[in-house]
């Protein structure tokens, strides 16, 4: 029996090796195929991403001349390797992620140079016993003041990168100087090719397809707030058309996929934009944005923006919430609600129109000044709804959902305001004087009164110079004029 199970046991082996020797193709294959379908999600989500890649090669076919021809490897040696690894550490995928790199690593690495043979010639003054004692306190002191200076936020922000190079750099000098004869040819052939490199990223990176970290900090800010205006768009009828039973349905979940879903990305938006402002700060003057652009701005309103999607993140709880209003409560603030939302969305939509085409933003003034009428009647509503019902927990989740939308209001002046000095800082272009105002601003031109004292009561209605009317609409002023 013990021979028999010995056997089959074997067979089984053997035929689980044949058949993964057989399906080994296949998952090769598939594996294949995966990595592809990758490859191809990855170019497809960002082409500039191939292109990065091509300029990285250019780069480094570049500064590889210097091994290549004799004339170039006489006169720098084996510190042309330091061009090459320049090129890796250096190329990033911004114009200025690049160049702050490259101004980081060259000022560094002078400075550190000049230091550390200063340390060299100072030290050899000590005599042969006291050298090393000299070089040792001084790599000493130096790396500790470097290092804790790199706990400053500023400087961790701006130029974390270039007191790292000049740790690295001073220790090099000042240690390969005890024993290298020819200190000052070294550190000056390094410097060189570290300059070249450097040198080689920066003009491929801007000749060659630049990315520019301004201009995407500029369109991120603007897509954030379409996110959010999208679902402030469509807050109000997905939320009083839905009723407790549908939280499980199909067709609202692949609904939530879209708008409703969207604005979570800017939840997690604020490590990207801070790196963007920072590469952008480095960038030289192009296309429409200065030297000087107020990148710092673009940050307030990117946290204004974040401030909006996590009231957003609230609201969207209250819309899949079981427990929910009475109808009958929620018929009473239906309009206000929808009305405050959808003018919140529309004047969002407009500040990042206006962003997008850097113009003033005047037209999203009135939805500004609409959802702010909407919130003051939700308001009364609130109040006159909540002395008409006894059960206050009844129409708590609702009472909730103004709230909420009553700060998104508040938020959204704001952004307005915000936005408004992001484009007199950037001199934006003024919007065109032939496309009049909503017509929701002449509602309050006229005056209504009332008399009085006769049996059939009279109203009297002032209207102003139609004219004049029509000479304002046609030459609207829009330098940061708040409604």
């Amino acid at each position: 029996m013990e021979i028999g199970s010995s056997n089959h046991e074997k067979a089984g082996v053997f035929a689980r090796g044949w058949w993964w020797l057989k399906a080994l193709p296949v998952k090769f294959k598939t594996m294949i195929v995966g990595l592809l379908e990758k490859i191809i999600k990855v170019g497809k989500d960002d082409p500039r991403r191939v292109i990065h890649s091509l300029k990285v090669g250019i780069a480094l076919t570049l500064v590889s001349l210097i091994y290549y021809f004799r004339p170039l490897y006489d006169g720098f040696g084996a510190a042309g390797m330091w061009a090459i690894l320049t090129v890796v550490v250096v190329f990033e995928f911004t114009v200025g992620a690049t160049l702050g790199k490259g101004i980081n690593r060259g000022i560094a690495t002078l400075l550190a140079g000049a230091l550390g043979l200063g340390a060299h010639q100072l030290a050899s003054l000590c005599g042969h016993k006291g050298e090393p004692i000299i070089l040792g306190l001084s790599t000493f002191l130096l790396a500790a003041a470097s290092t804790f200076s790199r706990f400053f936020p500023k400087i961790k922000q701006r130029y974390d990168y270039g007191v790292v190079i000049f740790i690295l750099t001073f220790s090099l000098v000042s240690v390969s100087g005890y024993r290298v004869d020819k200190i000052i040819e070294m550190a000056h052939q390094r410097l060189s090719t570290i300059i070249i490199g450097g040198f080689t990223c920066v003009t491929v990176s801007i000749l060659i397809c630049p990315v520019w970290a301004g201009e995407d900090l500029h369109n991120m800010v603007a897509q954030n707030m379409e996110k959010i205006a999208s679902f402030l768009e469509g807050f109000g009828g997905e939320y009083f058309s839905r009723s407790p039973e549908d939280g499980d349905n199909p067709v609202t979940s692949k609904n939530q996929n879209t708008f409703l879903e969207a604005y979570k990305s800017v939840l997690n938006s604020k490590a990207t934009e801070e790196s963007l402002a920072n590469f952008a700060r480095w960038e030289p003057g192009h296309g429409h944005f200065r030297f000087r652009h107020p990148w710092k701005q673009y940050l307030q309103i990117g946290t204004l923006n974040r401030q909006c999607a996590y009231l957003i993140e609230a609201l969207n709880g209250c819309i899949n919430s079981k427990i929910q209003a009475p109808p009958e409560f929620r018929k009473k603030i239906q309009k206000a609600c929808t009305d405050m939302s959808l003018e919140c969305g529309k004047a969002l939509k407009e500040l990042a129109s206006a962003i997008t085409e850097m113009r003033q933003p005047c037209l999203a003034d009135p939805p500004v000044e609409n959802a702010k009428n909407a919130a003051s009647d939700l308001k009364a509503s609130l109040k006159t709804a909540i002395l008409e019902n006894s059960d206050l927990l009844a129409i708590m989740p609702a009472a909730t959902v103004v709230s909420l939308l009553v700060e998104i209001v508040h938020c959204t002046e704001k952004i307005a305001e915000s936005v408004h000095e992001l484009a007199n800082l950037a001199h934006f272009k003024k919007s065109d004087p032939t496309v009049a105002p909503e017509k929701p601003q002449l509602l309050h031109r006229g005056t209504i009164k009332p008399l009085s004292g006769d049996e059939n009561p009279q109203v009297v209605i002032t209207i102003p110079d139609p004219l004049a009317i029509n000479t304002e609409i046609a030459n609207p002023e829009c330098v940061n004029k708040h409604y």
